[in-house]
């Protein structure tokens, strides 16, 4: 019997993609129609097209279909679209749901966005972001709905959708409908996401490079197996709130001044942000409680100083291999609140129980190097996404832009150049070589994939758009180098005073090209690009 998943509502907008977006005139007559019209002429291949609705800019979109985990009620549409929604099936027992948002001043460009952590929620914040630059832009629910990993229990076809097929198979049907609404092919393909979504990116360069011209990938989720083993080892190290290895809140604040006080200044100015993690040598010997001390925030047991060190060291193997790069210095605060909060990590639990043992019993508490390295071995359907070998990008003439905040909570920065090293040497190319097709950016002061205490908003998303400059823009940067060939050396970041847009820019600064890091000359003002070098 054929599969049909339940579909629920959710829109989002676009109206531009240039230089920088332009204001979209409003959708005419014939454009509403149109839209009205699509639904019952599109024939998609094992899929049923549930409605096309236009959708005008200004509209506050109700998502009162959407699941609940998701935590997305409603999303402002700031351009005309006409939103199609559908579902496709994959198999007997399998398939998602997806919608594709079509604006009117469409500039001939299609998108497709991607997901993040286990979840199955359309990312419509993404939706609405490229559509209103002009994209024909399409989302999945990546093959079930909502945030836990429940659904992947003893369900093969819902896990290899989770992997990649949603995904692939959503582009390919949005690359149609785009086609069949404005009546033509687009002139280039573009990928946009982040996390989980990164990882997605890395994908479809890896297994499916013919399907994108350009592909944004932030804080990608690369060997993902491995992520979620290092994210739920955190547990095994700090242990319950209530357990003498276990580092308060409080006493993480100790430990992130005591990290800028020893790696700061590394960069040649003192600002509360590290450029270089990688340069970081952090050692919290120096915070150890003297004898007697009791209930201290400003100072550490002994056994609480082991726990820190172990936080900032790499995930093992059994023979001592590295398995995931280490937390990096300077996120043990934002961390505190998510891997060190002495609660095992719900993305790994759900990751272990569902898809990798199919059984909802198993203990996280318990986890060990034997489910590391089984969880590794499994590897179902190929998601760690980490193969080295990008040939058929190059080879294609597409496009990675690749970056990462050196802020990043949840999936740390530093198993980015890993993987950017695992390529360069997989190909066996210099960074000059990879240069041609594949550049990677570390974001200072960014968190996971937007906000944090730096120059974060590099036009990441709503939210985080100073500019649509290519020079400030993460994907306005892919579309020039894509289509005008004008490769991008920096990517500039800016924060906000107070970290609000409305009260202005604190300051901006020009976010190295990896290998390269961020270096102040010594004179100037440290606000202004200028004053900073890439060395």
């Amino acid at each position: 019997m054929k599969f049909e998943q339940s579909l629920w509502a959710f829109v989002l907008n676009a109206s531009t993609i240039s230089a920088k977006p332009t204001t979209a005139k409003p959708a005419s007559g014939d454009f509403e129609s149109k839209c009205a019209a699509i639904a019952s002429k599109l024939v998609i291949d094992q899929g049923t097209v549930a409605f096309s609705q236009f959708v005008a800019a200004g509209t506050n979109l109700s998502l009162g279909q959407n699941d609940p985990s998701c935590t997305q009620t409603f999303i402002p549409v700031t351009a005309d679209i006409c939103r199609i929604a559908l579902s496709v099936s994959t198999s007997n027992s399998s398939g998602f749901s997806m919608e594709a948002w079509l604006p009117s001043n469409w500039t001939g460009r299609f998108l497709s966005g991607g997901n993040g952590g286990l979840n199955g929620c359309i990312k419509y914040q993404d939706l609405a972001y490229t559509s209103a630059l002009g994209f024909s832009a399409v989302g999945t629910n990546n093959g079930h709905n909502g945030t836990s990993g429940r659904p992947f229990l003893n369900s093969p076809g819902v896990l290899e959708d989770f992997a990649y097929r949603a995904l692939h198979t959503g582009a390919e049907v949005g690359k149609k409908i785009s086609k069949a609404f404005y009546g033509k092919t687009h002139k280039k393909a573009y990928y946009f996401g982040c996390s989980t979504g990164g990882r997605q990116g890395f994908k479809l360069a890896q297994d499916f490079p013919e399907a994108f011209d350009g592909i944004v990938a932030g804080a990608p989720a690369v060997d993902f197996n491995n992520l979620n083993s290092w994210s739920g080892h955190f547990y095994g190290i700090t242990g319950p709130p209530n357990s003498s290895t276990f580092v308060t809140r409080a006493q993480w604040l100790t430990v992130h001044a005591d990290v800028l006080k020893q790696c700061d200044a590394l960069d040649g100015y003192v600002d509360g942000i590290i450029e270089d993690t990688l340069l970081c040598k952090y050692d919290p010997s120096g915070l150890t409680c003297p004898d007697g001390t009791t209930n201290s925030t400003s100072c550490l047991t002994p056994t609480q100083v082991k726990t820190v060190k172990a936080v900032f060291e790499p995930l093992l193997n059994s023979t001592g291999g590295v398995l995931y790069s280490r937390l990096q210095p300077g996120a043990e605060v934002s961390s505190a609140a998510i891997t060190l909060n002495g609660v095992p990590f719900s993305y790994t639990t759900d990751w272990y129980r569902y898809a990798i043992y199919n059984d909802p019993s198993w203990d996280p508490t318990k986890q060990s190097v034997k489910d590391y390295e089984y969880g590794y071995r499994l590897n179902p359907f190929n998601i760690a996404t980490f193969k080295g070998d990008l040939s058929g990008v190059k080879k294609r003439g597409a496009k990675i832009l690749h970056w990462h905040g050196s802020q990043d909570q949840i999936i740390t920065s530093e198993n980015s150049p890993r993987y950017y090293e695992h390529v360069s040497a997989t190909m066996k190319l210099s960074p000059k070589q990879l240069d041609e097709f594949y550049r990677f950016f570390r974001i200072s002061g960014t968190a996971h994939c937007s906000g944090g205490d730096g120059a974060h908003a590099v036009g990441q998303g709503t939210g985080e758009v100073n500019s649509y400059k290519p020079s400030e823009n993460v994907l306005f940067a892919l579309v020039d180098w894509v289509e005008n060939k004008k490769a991008p050396e920096t990517i500039t970041g800016t924060r906000w005073v107070n970290n609000t847009q409305s009260l202005g820019v604190a300051y901006q600064r020009a976010h190295c090209k990896y290998p390269k890091r961020n270096q102040y000359k010594g004179k100037g003002d440290p606000n202004v690009v200028g004053s900073w070098e890439c060395v």
